[in-house]
């Protein structure tokens, strides 16, 4: 069986900082990124560690301004 992973990807110069993506993540690998700044002056979302999504898309979903898209990837166990 597959097992389901994911990449998800930011517009991260349309994202306000508003952090609900990363109150949804079950394997909590969305963060705020303390270490940028984009052009609305907000520290935009990004995750930590790609290899552990999960393309659950919660963080996509309830994101507000469409920030976020997921892309789905089936790896062999």
């Amino acid at each position: 069986m597959a097992k389901r992973r994911g990449i998800v990807k930011f517009t991260e110069n349309r994202c306000k900082g508003c952090a609900l993506c990363t109150t949804v993540c079950p394997v909590d690998i969305v963060v705020m990124n303390k270490k940028k700044i984009n052009v609305k002056g907000y520290h935009p979302a990004t995750v930590d560690e790609m290899e552990k999504c999960i393309a659950c898309t919660n963080c996509a979903t309830i994101c507000p301004d469409a920030v976020i898209e997921v892309e789905t990837i089936d790896q062999e166990k």
